[in-house]
This record gives C-alpha cells, structure tokens and sequence, in this order.
C-alpha cells in the first residue's frame, strides 16, 4: 500500500493544507483526498508542484507498505 505523507511534510514546512493547495493550483477539497490517502491516482505534474511547494523529493511523500490495504495478486 502507498502511504502519501503530505502532513508530514505540512507540519515540517510549518505550511496550511489551504496554502499548499493555493501554491499547488488544485481545489482545498481534491488536495484533502490527496493528503488523507483517498485519492485513486495522482498525475506526475501534480506531484512535481506538491515537491516545488513544499521543497521536498517525491520519496519524502510517499511511503510503500507491504502488507496493508488491498491485494492486488494476479
């Protein structure tokens, strides 16, 4: 399971969930999916504006787990 670690990165920037939306261009609602592990997909651009946002490495917001949500076995 993919872990999106956005909060983390909130806190350590000292940033609002609101500002990063704004600076990101995305509505407050779709980047609150994001953030709280909701979202189906994210398109890689989105991603490179969180990172610019937030001055941060894709790696610092996303986190995999095995062994948590869904299988998705063959």
């Amino acid at each position: 399971m993919i872990i999106i670690n956005i909060d983390v990165m909130l806190a350590k920037r000292k940033m609002s969930v609101t500002e990063l939306s704004e600076r990101v261009g995305i509505t407050l609602a779709n980047m609150s999916i994001l953030k709280n592990g909701k979202a189906k997909a994210v398109k890689l651009e989105t991603l490179d504006k969180i990172c610019r946002a937030l001055d941060c490495q894709p790696g610092d917001l996303l986190e995999w787990r095995e062994g948590e949500g869904p299988s998705r076995e063959p």
